[in-house]
């Protein structure tokens, strides 16, 4: 065994004492010793309930005769994060979740791991790890919220962002307000659409490392207390066949989880968090290939903030492998690979069948013949802009008009919330991006600002920042390079034309060469208001180009 480096020996007495002193049993210190990373606290509403799914999993694990030791990992709510400096700390956590979860594994010498997170960050973050570590680990989250109901309508959190701007609009009054503010998020759990903690939570299902409704069963289910329970047996059986996540998270399984992804209609961050996931697991995954995928597969699902249906509608209609089943019509999907249930994807999704065609549509009646998420390019966007293909309104897939230019955030909301906004503009807030921020700040208060303003339909967002999973219609973000580098965002000046083509992936402005290479001379870098020292610390890192410490990676 691997811990058996604490644990056996002479040598280890020393460590055997301090076992002790945790007072395991003498029977407890001959199993494997299996960490349980809880992501458990009061802030996040998607994580309250994880101290009961942790029992669960520790009961699991000993059930199927393994010693399990719980530390813990933290979550920023990004909810509560949003519009203020807050936002500016929760992308980072990504890497802090993922190095902070290497140093304890390592420095435990722990044999398997149980990962239980489920919001936005602490997905990917521990799937880096996971792949880091490299011992047998499968994922169990808390599971999504069940949707709130206002007005005979289900709702959810992006209703509650759009009410604010509907609210500023004049259409709504107070009490109506106030009515979204008390129902909208009605459970624990994360919040109820497809935005970024539900799309990682599916993709865990889609790339392997996780059993099946992982991303889909509510938190408030007794089946997510099963589902707890069969994790914490399953590591058992994964650590007995020696099945690794570097054995699951291969080029192919990477592949699959980007082709459930488009079918899913999931958030841009998956676009951002797949590369890093598959850099730790020493994959190349270029966004790049998106835009081929995208092609070839057809978009499934319409669920918040895309359509009217709720994670609780895709766990009835059959969940993930239900969509991938449907994606095995079309030939779309590697069924040979591992997965953490220690049966191949074919295996797992052999028995699934799509129970509600209205949730899960047919590959014979997709909502589109593209997939859901497409990578933008052209003078704009030179690197890389991602959009929500699927939350775009069909009058909005070519939009072209003059860019009202801000350099934050909150100069737009203003903006936007005083009427200066009006249809056929396109909002660009740049100095956002990762080196600009730092730290890439979500824009859903702009977006939902837009939305609620009654917009949606004929205003454009752009940001070298990031779109939340819960933004909608034509709002593209992750524009590299971004302009704190001097990428071509920072030259575009108020009332340049801005043409946008999502069927044809392009993102351009209207501009002479001449003109380009004259403002790109005059074009000053601005130095970023950093307001703590992890910022900076982490500002610096960003800029010089570092991706951090990474320890050596175990080797199986």
């Amino acid at each position: 065994m691997k811990s058996d480096s604490v644990r056996k020996g002479v040598q280890q007495a020393p460590h055997r004492s301090l076992f002790n002193a945790l007072g395991l049993t003498k029977e407890e210190m001959e199993r494997p010793l299996v960490g349980i990373v809880s992501s458990y606290n009061e802030i996040v509403p998607g994580h309250m309930n994880l101290d009961k799914i942790v029992e669960a999993v520790k009961l699991g694990v000993a059930m199927a005769g393994g010693t399990p030791i719980v530390f813990p990992a933290i979550a920023v709510c990004d909810g509560i994060a949003m519009g203020h400096v807050g936002m500016k700390y929760s992308l980072v956590t990504r890497d802090l979740i993922a190095d902070s979860t290497e140093c304890m594994a390592l420095a435990h010498q722990f044999d398997a791991l149980v990962m239980v997170p489920n919001c936005d960050k602490n997905v990917p973050g521990l799937l880096m790890a996971a792949a880091r570590v490299n011992v047998p680990t499968v994922f169990v989250s808390g599971g999504p919220m069940l949707a709130g109901h206002v007005n005979g309508r289900k709702r959810s959190l992006s209703s509650m962002f759009e009410a604010v701007g509907a609210y500023a609009a004049g259409t709504i009054d107070e009490n109506e307000l106030e009515e979204f503010e008390n129902k909208v998020c009605p459970t624990c759990g994360s919040c109820s659409g497809m935005y970024t903690a539900n799309s990682m939570n599916c993709l865990t299902e889609a790339i392997g490392m996780g059993l099946q409704g992982n991303g889909t069963i509510p938190a408030v289910y007794s089946e997510r207390i099963k589902l707890a329970k069969h994790a914490g047996m399953k590591v058992m059986e994964l650590y007995e066949k020696n099945i690794r996540p570097r054995d699951i998270l291969t080029k192919e399984a990477f592949i699959n989880a980007l082709t459930v992804d488009m079918a899913l209609g999931c958030s841009t961050n998956t676009m951002l968090h797949l590369p890093a996931i598959a850099h730790e697991a020493g994959v190349d995954l270029n966004v790049d290939i998106a835009n081929e995928i995208s092609s070839k597969t057809p978009n499934l699902c319409h669920l918040a903030p895309a359509g009217p249906t709720y994670m609780e509608d895709l766990n009835e209609a059959g969940g993930v492998y239900a969509v991938m089943k449907e994606l095995d019509k079309l030939n779309l999907l590697n069924l040979d690979l591992i997965t953490a249930t220690g049966k191949t994807v074919g295996e797992n999704i052999k028995n699934s069948v799509n129970k509600n065609p209205q949730v899960i549509r047919t590959v014979e009646d997709p909502y589109s013949k593209d997939g859901g998420i497409a990578v933008l390019k052209g003078n704009l966007a030179p690197d890389s802009g991602i959009v929500k293909r699927s939350a775009v309104a069909p009058e909005m897939m070519v939009h072209e008009g003059p860019a009202r230019v801000f350099d934050c955030e909150e100069d737009a909301i203003d903006a936007i919330k005083g009427g200066k906004i009006v249809a056929g503009d396109v909002v660009v807030i740049r100095y956002e991006g990762p080196k600009g921020g730092p730290g890439m700040r979500e824009m859903l208060n702009p977006t939902s600002a837009i939305a609620g303003m009654g917009l949606g339909e004929s205003v454009a967002l752009i940001t070298d920042g990031r779109f939340s999973g819960a933004s909608r219609g034509a709002s593209i973000g992750h524009v590299s390079p971004e302009a704190a580098v001097g990428g071509n965002i920072a030259l575009v000046e108020e009332g340049d034309i801005i043409k946008i083509d999502i069927p044809n992936n392009t993102l351009n402005f209207v501009i002479s060469d001449e003109e380009l290479e004259k403002r790109r001379a005059n074009w000053k870098p601005r130095q970023p208001k950093i307001t703590s020292g992890y910022l900076a610390r982490y500002h610096e890192l960003v800029t010089s180009g570092n991706k951090g410490a990474i320890l050596e990676i175990p080797k199986k």
